[in-house]
């Protein structure tokens, strides 16, 4: 296989806009006439593609006849949900009640860049699916993890990654190590940790796709988190030189829901309607699913299990995240979860004038779509 650049890396033609500028100008080009890119952004999709019994679940205005243009249709409902969302917005849905998790197994993991972190295998009662969390620091820990389980030997807990410090050969308590090599957690009150909640993307993570930005921000959360701010590159926004990372230590918690919610063999469903011009959240409705269907119950309790919730941290944490949405689901039902910060992950070709980060105008309609129908705050 050919040299494929890195999520953070590749090498792009500088641009002339500021991060300032193109964020005006995506969000110029949204508010135009009804909201919603239309003409050659956006064609009409042809009839023979549509259900005849087309009713999305999740598209404002109901069902859509095909005795008219339904594309057209569909932009004219999404135009007037846009419009009227500061009046009728929702807020996210909550779960009445957070589901039970447990941490299965703990391992240290050496990264390539240098940094260390844990990465922790949740099972859980809703779903079959193996949701991870990643965490950086020694002071975060899981309380199922910890919690000592009947007939198990010393030998047990260190092979499920239940020790404190580090494993080394000899080594015999889980609890304490004779060599006196491992981290203690450090003493006095734990700062509010940079927290990630991200949707598994094996398109942006693994093969490489300039569709969206999510291998991109799954590398500068591990970033962010891994790196104290002295070291931090000089690209850096200014809200991370308040970070101490090392310090507070930093949370990942990498849901295993693809494609906002709809699975892999839909997503690429969608992307075959983006090429016949729909934008992202058009080509979930088409395929009769929501724009989002993701939920963040688990997440919420993932971050309880990790001592990040309110009831062991009143301090609360940072959530780095472009979406204002997120940050009231990951609160949880009853604010199990309180979130002190909003920190905001501006794309990397907006911060360096296009000289890193991804360049296509795939990325360019899958941002102006975030920031026009879903609501992100990219700034």
């Amino acid at each position: 296989m050919t040299d494929l650049p890195a999520h953070a890396s590749p090498k792009l033609t500088p641009q002339s806009s500021s991060v300032t500028d193109r964020h005006e100008d995506l969000a110029d080009d949204a508010s135009q006439g009804s909201g919603i890119a239309t003409g050659e952004q956006t064609p009409a999709l042809p009839n023979s593609i549509l259900s005849p019994a087309f009713t999305p679940p999740a598209t404002p205005g109901g069902t859509l006849h095909l005795t008219s243009n339904p594309t057209h249709l569909l932009h004219e409902n999404q135009s007037a949900s846009i419009r009227h969302q500061g009046e009728h917005k929702k807020a996210p849905k909550l779960l009445e009640q957070l589901p039970h998790v447990e941490c299965i197994v703990r391992a240290r993991i050496p990264t390539t860049n240098g940094a260390e972190m844990f990465l922790h295998l949740y099972h859980n009662d809703i779903d079959n699916k193996e949701h991870l969390a990643i965490v950086f620091g020694s002071n975060i820990r899981s309380r199922s993890l910890d919690r000592v389980r009947p007939g198990e030997t010393e030998m047990d807990r260190m092979i499920r990654g239940a020790y404190v410090g580090k494993l080394h050969p000899g080594r015999t308590s889980s609890w304490y190590d004779d060599e006196k090599n491992s981290e203690s957690a450090q003493a006095g009150r734990m700062e509010p940790p940079l927290v990630r909640i991200h949707s598994e993307c094996y398109t942006g993570e693994t093969a490489w796709s300039a569709r969206c930005d999510c291998g991109e921000q799954l590398d500068e959360a591990a970033r962010l988190m891994s790196f104290p701010v002295e070291t931090l590159a000089a690209d850096a926004p200014p809200e991370t030189q308040s970070l101490r990372s090392r310090s507070a230590g930093g949370v990942i918690i990498y849901l295993r829901q693809e494609g906002r919610g709809i699975g892999l063999g839909e997503k690429l469903k969608a992307y075959n309607l983006q090429d016949l011009g729909s934008d992202t959240v058009e080509a979930n409705l088409l395929l009769r699913h929501p724009a989002d269907a993701r939920s963040y119950g688990l997440a919420t309790a993932m971050l309880q299990d990790l001592g990040c919730g309110a009831d062991v941290n009143p301090d609360g944490i940072r959530l780095l995240t472009n979406n204002p949405d997120k940050v009231r689901a990951i609160e949880g039902p009853n604010r199990e979860v309180l979130v002190k910060e909003r920190v905001p992950m501006i794309p990397l070709a907006w911060r360096t004038g296009g000289e890193r980060g991804i360049k296509s105008s795939e990325i360019e309609g899958y941002l102006r779509t975030k920031i026009s129908k879903m609501g992100h705050m990219i700034q």
